[in-house]
């Protein structure tokens, strides 16, 4: 497993990196600068990203959950304190373990295990929301195109959607791209959609 540390204090790094240490079949490493974050965590290629920030102001913790967005990586922050708004906010980032009260070598097992499967569950559920969202979206398209068949040509719902089904078949397209076809020559010729 490769594992990136984020600490700005080399100090809590080495004790972090101590504490990984006793893991093994574990390559470990430490980044200390916040500039080229980002790049720098792409070129490890990390498992996982464990960022220490001890007691950050709001404007770091900011700072990290804007870095958090970005990557699509587990990510488990260390803090020493938090409120209600900073564990929010973390939820929102992406950060996938949020842990107050800092970094205890005896936790980090379970802390990567738990930082890993909520990155993997989480991740599953953005896929299955994205094809929801584009199933439904055909959907529409293939109901308003219909809609304009049933309108223009006088044909009834069945009839308008046997239609589309043929086309789509003759031409090799899936309904839906058929669907879009007919919406967008609609507009284009003037009629609402």
């Amino acid at each position: 497993m490769r594992i990136a540390i984020i600490d700005e204090s080399a100090v809590r790094a080495s004790v972090m990196q101590e504490g990984l240490a006793q893991l093994g079949d574990c390559e470990i490493f430490v980044i200390t600068e916040r500039r080229g974050l980002v790049r720098r965590i792409s070129e490890i290629d990390a498992d996982i990203v464990l960022m220490d920030l001890g007691n950050p102001s709001r404007d770091v913790l900011e700072e990290y959950f804007a870095v958090s967005r970005v990557l699509a990586r587990p990510i488990a922050m260390f803090v020493d304190d938090s409120d209600e708004e900073s564990i929010g906010a973390s939820i929102d980032a992406g950060v996938s373990a949020y842990v107050v009260d800092g970094f205890a070598p005896h936790r980090i097992r379970s802390i990567l295990d738990l930082a890993i499967r909520r990155f993997h569950a989480f991740s599953r559920l953005q896929t299955e929301l994205s094809v929801a969202q584009s199933k439904l979206a055909e959907r529409e398209a293939v109901d308003k195109a219909k809609r304009i068949l049933m309108q223009t040509r006088g044909l009834g719902e069945p009839e308008a959607y046997a239609e589309l089904r043929k086309t789509a078949m003759n031409q090799g397209k899936r309904i839906a791209e058929i669907a879009d076809a007919v919406v967008t020559a609609h507009k284009l010729m003037g009629g609402a959609a």
